[in-house]
């Protein structure tokens, strides 16, 4: 099973894109594609629901793991009441090995100290290797093997990429396998870092596709469009939605915003074509050992094309993640750095749109350019049919329904001890045989952050609510931002493909109707109560297990502390780090969190004690006038904030060596997905360019120690919770 992110509907090549997907459109060919297959619209609750065939809400992830909430629906913990596919594959006989993103785990849970129930080991996997948070730098990944932090096996300047490695990984465990027990069936989950930002990917493949989208969103929708009818995933007689006046006309930007925006998707294109690259070697691979034939491959996506690039793009998203606007004409400046190790790029929402053709919207809205995606499923000794469309309603909740059936293991009534309840899916298998097979449910539900929708018997009902996640779209998009002043829409979708001919006003009995099943499906399936509020998240969130402390002390040697356990800075902070020798004029970095797209560090170089707040690429040093004695046991760097910025004074022993001044607030998280307080020594890419990874520090270094001022400060939820929408 392959777990594409943020890929929409339009974005390979057997669903209408123009991006070159050869092996991905070699399954299709090979198999079937489903044409009116539905995720939740998130990544994390999508997961859930392919890996428990149960609704998202009902297994606690009706949003995502980062932000668990004090109720069932949102607790962010996969539940042993649903035990997951591999779970019950582990106990038929089956080795299961998990490899990529995993993004189930609270965030309290992610520590090196765990507890581990909820990481792939702890829900039924027997492997794994891969990155645990929501994404990662593809070039300097976070990674984890089994239950324990792990080193890239390269740099990237010798020519690491993060999906050739989960594909040597994907290939490796499966040859390990079907080395010692051939006769052994398997389980390989496959979840890509791509397509979500960010696109990292070398110019061999990107520029392939140099010059091929210089005339914009608008025309590449229609060319996608044009395609979907050729190949039959869209039906004759679909009508193509307008472009919404929030999403820019491509003639009114100028040459330089035409550039850079066409830049953005030709990175963009390359990366899936980079990708679909690598799950060609794992076909290639399966094939080689006899396997293919009889094994059923499954491609999907876990929701439509992301638009948390924001209205223009960015060449790092970082700032648009944390709240902080991007500068059009510095990102033009920057064009060229795409992709590459300086940038943590996105593309700009146009490109979402035309990514979901023919559909409106995207990723986190329950319209259908957010939960209907691409699903491939392959099987030569179990499906005669070789390049099918299947129309049937479908959803992320019938894959381990019909995965199970297919390979004759019943669900079990209690696993590990608990009583299981029933699916929320139904098993697809009929579909594999027969196009005209029926629907095998006729309902299904939808809410994420706020946007509602309900499916039944071919209507769909949507309502029109406008979430808090991302503020860009609350000022341009119109809808309501209120619960009680939703707006709902009605579809007839088994005639109207696209959800374009909204049918309320014709049909109030029937909304009326589905508006009530709305309802009862919510109270079933633990999806109240209603919160978009982000700050009304953040004033229910589990505070994590160290929230009454105010002195950390963090010891070198491990593995990276996790960016969840290490204090924030922004209210103020005292880092000091206390050497167990004497420096003895040594350079070397002392700790560090981040890396230059946006982090921070502390280190001596040149003699001198330097600390530096890299703001999303903006560095500001503050560097001690007089050079670090050699008998200096403690150095210190202290942050007051005083309105937009603050103080930072420098210490060395007890005298003030260096003062400066920040010009904005840390922020209240650096990154999702990165490596977290490294002491020592460095990884991954450095916080500046003074200095080149490792940079080790010569001696020994005995703590690091944070001291925050009085009480724990108020969290800034509002802006955390935002930034972790972002980073899904």
């Amino acid at each position: 099973m392959v777990v594409l992110d943020d890929v929409g509907f339009a974005q390979i090549g057997s669903f209408g894109a123009e991006i070159q997907t050869p092996h991905i459109d070699a399954l299709a060919e090979g198999g079937l594609r489903y044409n009116r297959f539905h995720v939740t619209s998130l990544c994390s609750p999508t997961r859930a629901a392919v890996l428990t065939g149960r609704n998202h809400h009902r297994v606690g992830m009706g949003f995502l793991p980062d932000v668990p909430l004090p109720f069932p629906g949102y607790d962010g913990k996969l539940p042993r009441h649903s035990a997951t596919l591999a779970r019950v594959l582990r106990e038929a006989g089956y080795s299961t090995m998990a490899i990529g993103k995993w993004h189930l785990a609270p965030r309290w849970e992610l520590s090196a100290s765990g507890p581990f129930d909820h990481w792939p080991l702890g829900v039924g996997f027997e492997r794994y290797y891969g990155f645990l948070a929501g994404d990662t730098n593809q070039w300097v990944p976070n990674l984890t093997r089994d239950n324990a932090h792990v080193d890239p096996p390269a740099r990237p300047e010798d020519g690491y990429h993060l999906m050739e490695d989960l594909a040597d990984q994907a290939i490796k465990v499966v040859l390990d396998q079907h080395n010692a027990t051939p006769e052994k069936p398997f389980f390989l989950y496959v979840a890509t870092g791509a397509g979500h930002a960010p696109h990292h990917v070398t110019p061999e493949w990107s520029d392939r596709y140099r010059g091929q989208f210089d005339d914009g969103w608008e025309r590449l929708r229609e060319r996608n469009f044009a395609r979907q009818l050729e190949l039959g995933v869209v039906p004759d007689g679909t009508t193509l939605t307008e472009r919404p006046p929030w999403v820019d006309d491509w003639d009114d930007l100028d040459e330089d915003e035409r550039r850079f925006m066409a830049r953005t998707h030709e990175v963009f294109a390359g990366f899936m074509s980079h990708a679909d690259h690598q799950i060609g070697r794992i076909v290639g691979f399966l094939d080689d050992i006899g396997e293919l034939e009889n094994t059923i491959f499954i491609v999907l996506s876990d929701n439509g094309a992301s638009a948390e690039g924001g209205p223009t793009g960015s060449v790092n998203e970082q700032r648009f993640a944390f709240g902080y606007p991007d500068d059009l004409g510095e990102n033009i400046a920057r064009t060229d750095d795409i992709g590459g190790f300086h940038s943590y790029n996105h593309y700009s929402w146009g490109w979402a749109w035309a990514g979901n053709t023919p559909f409106r919207l995207w990723k986190r809205y329950a319209w259908l350019g957010g939960t209907r995606t691409p699903l491939i499923v392959h099987w030569p000794a179990g499906i005669g049919e070789r390049g099918g469309v299947r129309d049937q309603f479908c959803h992320a909740v019938d894959i381990m329904p019909t995965v199970l059936d297919a390979a004759g293991v019943p669900l079990p009534a209690t696993v590990d001890g608990a009583d299981q309840v029933p699916f929320d899916g139904a098993s697809l298998v009929e579909t594999f045989s027969s196009a005209s097979a029926p629907e095998i449910r006729d309902t299904q539900y939808f809410e994420m952050v706020g946007s509602r929708a309900i499916y039944h018997a071919g209507w769909k009902a949507v309502t029109d609510h406008v979430s808090e996640g991302v503020q860009a779209e609350r000022e341009r998009i119109p809808g309501s931002q209120q619960f009680d002043q939703d707006v709902w829409s009605l579809f007839r979708l088994d005639e109207d493909f696209s959800e374009a001919h909204d049918l309320a006003a014709e049909e109030p009995g029937k909304l009326a109707e589905l508006k009530d099943l709305w309802w009862y499906e919510a109270g079933r399936n633990q999806v109240l109560p209603l919160i978009d509020s982000l700050q009304g998240r953040g004033m229910l969130m589990d505070r994590g297990p160290h929230a009454d402390r105010q002195v950390f002390t963090f010891r070198p040697g491990g593995s990276p502390v996790a960016e969840e356990f290490v204090p924030m800075m922004f209210m103020g902070c005292e880092i000091e780090v206390v050497l167990a020798a004497d420096a003895g004029g040594a350079d070397g970095l002392l700790c560090a969190q981040g890396d230059w797209t946006n982090g921070w560090a502390m280190y001596v170089l040149d003699g001198r004690l330097v600390f530096v707040v890299n703001a999303f690429g903006d560095p500001t040093r503050i560097v001690s006038e007089s050079l670090v004695p050699a008998s200096a046991r403690r150095l210190v760097a202290t942050y007051r904030p005083t309105g937009q910025g603050g103080e930072v004074a420098l210490v060395v022993g007890d005298e003030e060596v260096g003062r400066g001044r920040l010009p904005l607030n840390p922020p209240f998280r650096w990154q999702i997905g990165g490596a977290g307080l490294m002491i020592g020594e460095d990884q991954g890419f450095p916080v500046t360019d003074d200095y080149e990874v490792p940079f080790r520090w010569p001696g020994q270094i005995a703590s690091v120690t944070f001291t925050l001022p009085g009480a724990p400060p108020a969290r800034e939820m509002e802006g955390e919770i935002e930034q972790v929408l972002r980073h899904e």
